[in-house]
């Protein structure tokens, strides 16, 4: 299902800076923030490097790269 939402100007000038280091649509990088910004709210204790991480780690499960981990 796709929003409109009205974000400011300086958010979307921000986004747009970001989204081309990153890589990502104007649109993907205020979603990646706001992803993160939710993991933050929701947990206050975790530091942003591991968001992200887990982030990523979410991501590459939902796109089949798993493999079975083997200690030492």
């Amino acid at each position: 299902m796709t929003t409109a939402v009205r974000i400011s100007d300086e958010l979307a000038n921000n986004a747009k800076k970001y989204s081309k280091v990153e890589h990502r649509s104007v649109t993907g990088q205020v979603e990646y923030w706001a992803r993160i910004g939710k993991c933050a709210v929701d947990n206050p204790d975790l530091p942003y490097e591991f968001i992200k991480e887990l982030l990523v780690s979410i991501e590459e499960l939902d796109s089949g790269e798993k493999s079975e981990f083997k200690f030492g």
